[in-house]
C-alpha cells in the first residue's frame, strides 16, 4: 500500500466517523511561544484543547506535516529517525472518549476494508492506573492480558498545553526482527520486533506555564500515528527509508552521485541523511522559513549544510545537487502538500544558493579543521580546543555540529564547554557594547517601578490638554526641570506616538502659561506609558502642570502617507513576487520608507515597475480604510496578515484598505489612500540571506524626489546642447561619435606600434642564446604597450620582452614570451612581477603575456635592467 493510500484511507475513515478533516497547518506555529515547530498533529489544535476556542465540529481527523530536530545525530543512523515525519491524527474536543478512540482504532487497523493488521500481531501499553483502557482492551476488543503491558511512561506530555494518559499499540513485525527470549524484545523494549504504530492520548489535564496541572474544561482526545511507520510495515520493508516516501529521493541522489544503495554503511548513512533533511529544508522554505543565523532559520541552515558536508565527504558530490532533489519531493508529496509544487521555483532558489554559500565556507573551513585535528592527535589530545572550534564557527561561520562531526569521525572530541565559554564571552562584549551606546538606562532605572497610568489619544487627536504625571532628569525622578535641561516627560494622556512596528515616533511641543518644551524623541516605559525626551527652551516645568500637547502635524501626515504605502507594497510585492514573501522589518518617517522582506532573488526592473503601479492604482482608487479592534481569532479568520514574530494579545488593531489589504497593526494611518498622493520607489538592494530592501518615498517626498530627478535630466540635456525630449537621440549620437574616434585611436595605436616596433628592433640583445628586448616606450599607455609586444613577437619569432612607459609619475609595464621560450621555462609573469616590484608596484599574468604597474617612474631604467639579470641566472641554473 503506497503512503498516499494510507492517508487517505485514514482521513476517509475518520470522515466516515463524522470527523471534520482538516488540512496541514504550517510548520511554524501560529501564537505559540511555546514551540519552535510544529511537532506533533495536536499542536495547531492546542486552542481547542483547553477551552480558547470552540471548533465548529468536535470531532476533527488531519495528516500534519511536523519538524522535530532533537535527534539529529541519530538521522541516517536508524531506521526510524527523522527531522521532518507526517503524523496522522484523530481528535475529540469534549465529544467521544476512550471507549470510542480504541474501537475505531481497533477497526482501522484490522479490517480488511482499511489497514488489515492480523489481529494476533497487535499488543498494547497502557498507564498503570487506567484501568479503564485495560478493560476496553481487553473485554472489547479481546487483546489478552498477557498481551496489554503496563508501563509509567505512558503519559503524553510535551511541554505547555494538553496532556493525559496514554495506550500505545504495537505491531509485531516476526521472528527475523527479535528474538523473544530477549528481556528488551517486548512493546515498549528496545528492539526492532515491536514496532510502535500507533498513540492514543486521552488528554485530561492542562500543563500550565508555572508547571502545573489542571483538569481540562473536556475531556479531549489526541491521537498520532507515523505514516512513515505504516508504510514500512504495509510496504514489508526493513526501514522507513526503504518506503515509497524516501527511496525516489534516495534513488535520485544514487543517479546523482554514481553510488548504489545497500553495499556500503557509510553510503547509506549519507544517502539516508540526504533524504530527510532534504524533505525538511523543501517544506520548511515552502512555509517561508529562509536559512539564517538565528531559530528556526538556522535549524534549516544547520540541516542543509550537514546534507552537503555527507554529500561532498562521503557521496563524493563536488558541486550543489540538494535543489535538484526539489522536484523529488514535489513528486512524492505534492499531491497532498501542493505548497512544494506550487513553489518549487522559489524553494530551488533559495536552497542553490545556500549550497553554493557552503560549498565556500566548507571548502576553507575543513582544510582548518584537518589541520586542528593533525595537530591534536600530533599532541596526543583527544579532544579539540573550544576556542579554536568557537573561532572556526565565529570566523569562518563553520558550524559547531560539523566540527563535532567531522571530529568524532576522526576519533576526537570536541571541548563544548569551552565553546560555550568563548560564545558567552562573545555574548558579553555585544551586550557590553550595546550598553555603552544604548539609552535604556532612564526606563530600567527611575521609570521600573513607575505606575501610573497614561492614555494614548494620537490615533484621532494630534493635540490635546494633559498634565504631567512624572519627569526624569539623568536617572531619577524629580518634581521640577528648568529651561535649558533635557528631560524625559510623562503625562497623563498623549497624542504622541512612541517608535514602535517601524513607524518612528512624533515631534513636537508641550505648551504652559509659563514654560515650553521641545519633544524629540518618544518612547515606551517598562509598565507602558509614552516616555517624551525633551528639552525646556523656557519656563520651569513641574509635576502636576497642565500642558497642550501638540505633535508636529506636518511631519505626522508625511508619516501616515508612508506607513498606509507599506502595507499596500506589502500586498503588492507577494501578488508580483509571490505568497513567499514577508515582512522582514520596516522603517516609517516622514520623508521616506524602508520595507524588508523575504525574497531570495534581486527584484527586476519589471517586477519594480509592476510592483509600483500597483501601489499607485490602489492610490488612485481612493479607498477608505476601515480600522477596528478584533478578536485575534476573528481577525485572523478575516485573513489578516501578521508579522512574523511579533507577539498580540487577545484583541489587535485591524487596519483593512478595501478588499486588498488586511493586517494586524498598532501604527497611524491615512483615512484613505488618495491622501497618499503617489507612490515611488527609490532603490531595490539585499542587505542578508534571503532578505531584500525596497526604499520608497510617497506624497511630497516623491513630488521632491521626481522633480530631481528631472533636474539632473535637464542638465544633462544642457551639457550636449538638446532638449530632454532630444536627449536619449543626442545620447545615441555621441556614443556613434565615440565608436568612431576610438576606431582611429585604435588605427593610430597600431601606426605607433609599427614605428616603435621599427626603432626598437636595433635594442634587442642575446642574453646566452636567448634574445632579449627590454626597452622604455615614451608616453604609451598599456593598451600600446600589448600592441608593440604582440608585433614584436610575430616580427622576431623568438624572443623575450620587457616593455615600460612612464606617465606622470607612475609607470605601466608589458612582458611577452614566445611560445618556443616559454617551452624553455621563461615566464612573462614573472618577469613583469619582478620588475614592477622595483618600481613599488605589482602584477601578473600568463607565461606568454603579463602586465603591471609601478608607483616610482625613476625605477624603471633599474626595471629594465632586471629581465637581462633574471635571464642570465635562469639560463646558469
Amino acid at each position: 500500500m503506497k503512503a498516499s493510500e494510507i492517508r487517505s484511507k485514514w482521513l476517509q475513515f475518520f470522515e466516515s466517523k463524522g470527523h471534520k478533516v482538516e488540512p496541514s497547518a504550517p510548520l511554524v506555529p501560529h501564537n505559540d511561544p511555546t514551540l519552535l515547530w510544529i511537532n506533533a498533529g495536536m499542536a495547531p489544535l492546542k486552542a481547542y484543547f483547553d477551552g480558547r476556542v470552540v471548533p465548529e465540529n468536535p470531532r476533527i481527523a488531519n495528516a500534519q506535516k511536523c519538524i522535530r530536530t532533537n535527534d539529529i545525530e541519530n538521522v541516517g543512523k536508524t531506521r526510524r529517525h527523522h527531522t521532518f515525519f507526517e503524523m496522522l491524527g484523530n481528535f475529540s474536543i469534549g465529544d467521544y472518549f476512550k471507549e470510542e478512540t480504541i474501537t475505531w482504532a481497533w477497526e482501522f487497523l484490522t479490517s480488511p476494508e482499511w489497514i488489515g493488521f492480523d489481529k494476533d500481531r497487535l499488543s498494547v501499553t497502557i498507564h498503570p492506573e487506567d484501568d479503564e483502557a485495560f478493560r476496553i482492551w481487553n473485554e472489547k476488543m479481546g487483546i489478552p492480558a498477557e498481551r496489554i503491558y503496563k508501563l509509567e511512561d505512558n503519559f503524553w506530555d510535551i511541554g505547555e498545553g494538553p496532556c493525559g494518559p496514554c495506550t500505545e499499540i504495537f505491531y509485531d513485525r516476526g521472528e527475523k526482527y527479535g528474538d523473544l527470549s530477549d528481556p528488551e524484545c517486548v512493546p515498549g523494549g528496545e528492539n526492532e520486533r515491536f514496532l510502535e504504530v500507533w498513540n492514543l492520548v486521552f488528554s485530561q489535564f492542562n500543563h500550565n506555564k508555572d508547571g502545573s496541572y489542571t483538569p481540562l474544561p473536556n475531556k479531549n482526545i489526541d491521537t498520532g500515528a507515523g505514516l512513515e511507520r505504516f508504510a514500512s510495515i504495509l510496504q514489508d520493508v526493513d526501514s522507513n527509508f526503504d518506503t515509497d516516501l524516501f527511496r525516489p529521493i534516495i534513488d535520485a541522489t544514487c543517479e546523482i552521485a554514481g553510488v548504489r544503495y545497500g553495499v556500503n554503511t557509510d553510503v547509506d548513512v549519507a544517502l539516508k541523511v540526504v533524504a530527510d533533511h532534504i524533505r525538511t529544508v523543501v517544506f520548511s522554505v515552502g512555509d517561508g522559513v529562509l536559512p539564517g543565523n538565528e531559530g528556526r532559520g538556522y535549524v534549516i541552515r544547520r540541516l542543509l549544510r550537514r546534507a552537503v558536508r555527507y554529500g561532498k565527504a562521503t557521496l563524493g558530490v563536488e558541486k550543489p545537487f540538494m535543489y535538484r532533489l526539489t522536484k523529488i519531493v514535489g513528486d512524492v508529496m505534492g499531491m497532498y502538500y501542493t505548497e512544494v509544487v506550487e513553489k518549487r521555483e522559489f524553494i530551488e532558489k533559495v536552497i542553490r544558493m545556500e549550497e553554493e554559500r557552503f560549498h565556500e565556507t566548507l571548502t576553507e573551513g575543513l582544510a582548518i579543521l584537518t589541520t586542528l585535528v593533525e595537530s591534536a592527535k600530533g599532541a596526543g589530545r583527544k579532544t579539540l580546543d573550544g576556542a579554536e572550534a568557537f573561532k572556526l564557527y565565529d570566523t569562518y561561520g563553520f558550524p559547531f555540529d560539523l566540527t563535532e562531526d567531522f571530529a568524532a569521525e576522526q576519533g576526537l572530541g570536541v571541548d563544548r564547554e569551552g565553546f560555550d565559554r568563548a560564545m558567552d564571552e562573545q555574548r558579553q562584549r555585544a551586550r557590553a557594547a550595546r550598553q555603552e551606546t544604548g539609552s535604556m538606562k532612564v526606563q530600567g532605572g527611575a521609570l521600573a517601578d513607575f505606575t501610573v497610568k497614561s492614555e494614548f489619544v494620537g490615533y484621532t487627536d494630534l493635540v490635546t490638554s494633559a498634565k504631567v504625571i512624572g519627569i526624569v532628569q539623568g536617572d531619577e525622578l524629580v518634581e521640577m526641570a528648568g529651561a535649558g535641561e533635557t528631560v524625559a516627560v510623562l503625562l497623563d494622556r498623549t497624542p504622541f506616538y512612541a517608535e514602535s512596528g517601524g513607524q518612528v515616533a512624533d515631534k513636537g511641543t508641550l505648551t504652559g502659561k509659563d514654560v515650553a518644551v521641545q519633544v524629540e524623541e518618544v518612547s515606551k516605559a517598562p509598565h507602558g506609558q509614552h516616555v517624551h525626551y525633551a528639552t525646556i527652551e523656557r519656563g520651569v516645568l513641574r509635576v502636576g502642570d497642565e500642558l497642550q500637547a501638540a505633535v508636529a502635524s506636518s511631519d505626522r501626515e508625511d508619516t501616515i502617507k508612508n506607513h498606509t504605502a507599506t502595507h499596500l507594497l506589502h500586498k503588492a510585492l507577494k501578488e508580483v513576487l509571490g505568497e513567499h514573501v514577508n515582512q522582514a522589518g520596516s522603517l516609517v518617517q516622514p520623508d521616506r520608507l524602508r520595507f524588508d522582506f523575504s525574497h531570495i532573488a534581486a527584484v527586476t526592473a519589471e517586477e519594480l515597475a509592476v510592483i509600483e503601479r500597483k501601489v499607485n492604482e490602489q492610490i488612485w482608487k481612493g479607498t477608505a480604510l476601515v480600522i477596528e479592534q478584533k478578536p485575534i481569532a476573528i481577525a485572523k479568520a478575516m485573513g489578516a496578515m501578521a508579522l512574523f514574530g511579533e507577539k498580540y494579545g487577545d484583541v489587535v488593531r485591524v487596519v483593512q484598505v478595501g478588499d486588498y489589504s488586511i493586517e494586524l497593526c498598532g501604527g497611524c494611518h491615512v483615512e484613505s489612500t488618495s491622501q497618499i498622493g503617489l507612490f515611488k520607489i527609490v532603490s531595490e538592494s539585499g542587505i542578508g540571506s534571503g532578505i531584500r530592501r525596497i526604499e520608497a518615498v510617497t506624497g511630497k517626498g516623491a513630488y521632491l524626489y521626481l522633480d530631481s530627478q528631472l533636474q539632473l535630466l535637464r542638465d544633462g540635456a544642457a551639457l550636449v546642447k538638446a532638449s530632454p525630449a532630444e536627449l536619449p537621440k543626442r545620447i545615441e549620437a555621441l556614443q556613434g561619435q565615440l565608436r568612431d574616434a576610438q576606431k582611429e585611436i585604435d588605427a593610430l595605436r597600431g601606426k605607433i606600434g609599427s614605428l616603435e616596433a621599427g626603432s626598437l628592433e636595433s635594442q634587442v640583445r642575446r642574453v646566452g642564446d636567448v634574445p632579449l628586448l627590454a626597452a622604455a616606450v615614451n608616453g604609451a599607455d598599456m593598451d600600446t604597450l600589448r600592441g608593440i609586444a604582440d608585433t614584436m613577437k610575430a616580427k622576431l619569432g623568438s624572443v623575450v620582452i620587457l616593455l615600460g612607459a612612464a606617465n606622470d609619475g607612475k609607470v605601466n609595464l608589458v612582458a611577452a614570451v614566445t611560445p618556443d621560450l616559454v617551452k624553455r621555462g621563461f615566464s612573462a609573469g614573472a618577469i613583469v612581477k619582478e620588475a614592477a616590484a622595483i618600481c613599488g608596484g605589482g602584477g601578473g599574468g600568463r607565461p606568454d603575456m603579463a602586465q603591471a604597474g609601478g608607483k616610482d617612474a625613476s625605477k624603471l631604467p633599474e626595471a629594465l635592467k632586471s629581465a637581462e639579470d633574471l635571464l642570465a641566472k635562469q639560463l646558469q641554473s
